[in-house]
């Protein structure tokens, strides 16, 4: 009853219809874990295309593979990436602020590129702001910084600074606006930084010593890593777990931190715990080592080593991939396939749907001039009932994915994740359900909560089945909703429980295709 009734007339009352629709979440937003040659450390920066990860991490490096792994991913369908910049800093560096007359800056982030960096102070600043008589300042208390990249060119200028409590006080301004320098928070008494000289004319500003200042000169790029680095703290968020402060990623890579390298298998073994408690699939290297699919099948166990059931959340994909590296003139390097089939992933996605295998003659591998090790048909049967899949190269189609398997995938298992577009469907079905229904915590747990639950998650999966994520002809042989007495009992309810039970039929990809051809005989007349 919408309010007390007191007068005679009509009332208006609004009721809900119960309908709460469920979103499905990113079934490619991937997440890259290793060096750069700059950007900041330990934090996860989305960025949806190359470009972004210039700006942010430098671009590629002959030294930083993962710069390559994340290009591959948008050469190849990638949509959006997680890029988590690891720095361990080398023996006996500690990055030291420098003065810009009386200013103490610093990069805003490790690396050599800080030591090309430079910084100028003028006092040709406003006078009339409206804030400064607020905060009880002139336009004595004022300055300007520019900082420039005098590698790239990039230049930030930043007007009316002070060190003093206000809008414009320095530090504040750069953490917010500037992605080149930081400074300190200043002492309640500074003082202003003093101007640098006037140019004269011709004079390069950026050139002189004496007219500008430089930011850095004992910054250093990152060590190869350690384990350690790699896996980082999870009570302090960072290596690995520095993807807690992502909402959601669905695929990880993280590519060897040396190009003839391999990553270190207990790596990949926290990152596949890390991968099953927030449902995504781990991408799996080759180990640099496998220069053969007999190698690759007899040094499974020993090299890769991810078994259990946590292993349907990795897949393992074999040889690498040769490509053309323009940082050294289009000469061609091997590289690992992490990225690039993490976008094939995406691009499948985008096409046709997180149910369809990422894999056939249309999951072609872009940019890729060549492969590590050219395999047979008979090879490649040795190593798909293992659970590894192929990437082949034929005449025509050219390079192409050509397995589907999750590491559960041996046929000796006899997983029922076995398939890569089941697994990753289930995924993609458990997240969009675990945040669709959350709106259930704390209502009352009777049948009239009970049928919504069952026409909302009902929807959401009929919309799955009409875009033929499921096998069957009809919803009832394709999926299931239940949510009643029989899930939840009256034992559930005072415990405060709600089950509620969802079914699906997945489809499997066609993985052997088999045609049989029978010779008609002649037909005789009796």
């Amino acid at each position: 009853m919408p309010v007390t009734l007191t007068y005679p007339g009509v009332y208006i009352e609004e009721v809900p219809s119960g309908v709460r629709t469920i979103v499905g979440v990113a079934t490619s937003i991937t997440a890259f874990l290793g060096r750069a040659s700059r950007g900041r450390s330990n934090h996860p920066v989305t960025i949806n295309n190359f470009g972004d990860f210039e700006r942010e991490f430098g671009g590629l490096g002959i030294a930083y593979p993962m710069s390559y792994a994340v290009r591959d991913f948008f050469l190849n369908g990638g949509v959006q990436a997680i890029v988590v910049r690891l720095y361990r800093a080398p023996a006996g560096n500690a990055t030291a602020a420098i003065d810009a007359n009386g200013l103490p800056l610093t990069a805003s982030s490790q690396g050599a590129w800080a030591n090309d960096l430079r910084a100028r102070v003028d006092h040709d600043v406003a006078t009339d702001l409206p804030w400064l008589a607020t905060f009880g300042l002139t336009g004595a208390d004022l300055f300007n910084l520019t900082v420039r990249d005098t590698a790239t060119g990039a230049t930030e200028t930043f007007l009316n600074l002070t060190v003093a409590e206000s809008p414009r006080r320095a530090n504040r301004v750069l953490e917010e606006d500037s992605v080149l320098v930081r400074t300190a928070e200043p002492a309640p008494a500074a003082a202003i930084p003093t101007a640098d000289a006037a140019p004269a004319h011709g004079e390069d500003i950026w050139a002189l010593d004496t007219l500008s200042s430089p930011v850095s000169t004992d910054g250093a790029d990152s060590q190869l890593l350690d384990s350690a680095a790699y896996t980082g703290s999870q009570a302090d968020k960072t290596g690995l777990f520095a993807l807690e402060k992502a909402d959601l990623f669905n695929l990880l890579c993280i590519p060897p931190d040396e190009r003839a390298g391999t990553t270190p298998q207990a790596l990949y073994q926290a990152a596949l715990a890390y991968c099953e408690k927030r449902r995504a699939m781990l991408i799996v290297d080759p180990p640099a080592e496998w220069g053969s699919a007999a190698e690759a099948r007899d040094d499974l166990d020993a090299d890769i080593g991810l078994t259990g059931l946590a292993a349907r959340n990795a897949a393992l994909y074999f040889p690498r991939v040769i490509e053309a590296d323009p940082q050294l003139g289009g000469q061609l390097a091997t590289f690992a396939p992490c990225g690039v089939i993490a976008g094939v992933m995406a691009r499948t996605d985008a096409q046709r749907g997180v149910w369809k295998a990422p894999a056939g003659i249309d999951a072609a591998l872009r940019g890729t001039q060549g492969l590590s090790v050219k395999m047979t048909d008979a090879e490649n049967g040795m190593l798909n009932p293992l659970g590894i899949n192929c990437l082949r190269s034929f005449p025509i189609t050219g390079r192409v994915v050509w397995g589907a398997r999750t590491l559960r995938g041996a046929d000796q298992l006899a997983d029922e994740y076995k398939y890569i577009p089941v697994r990753r469907l289930a995924l993609f079905i458990e997240e969009s359900l675990f945040r669709g229904t959350q709106w259930v915590v704390f209502e009352p747990n009777d049948e009239p909560l009970w049928s919504q639950i069952r026409l909302n998650v009902g929807a959401f999966m009929q919309n799955l089945f009409r875009q033929g994520a499921f096998q069957g002809s009809s919803p009832r042989e394709a999926y299931f909703v239940k949510v009643d007495k029989e899930t939840t009992t009256q034992n559930d309810i005072n415990l405060g429980i709600v089950n509620i039970v969802v079914g699906f039929a997945p489809l499997k990809p066609a993985e052997f295709v088999i045609i049989t051809i029978r010779q008609l005989a002649g037909q005789t007349q009796a």
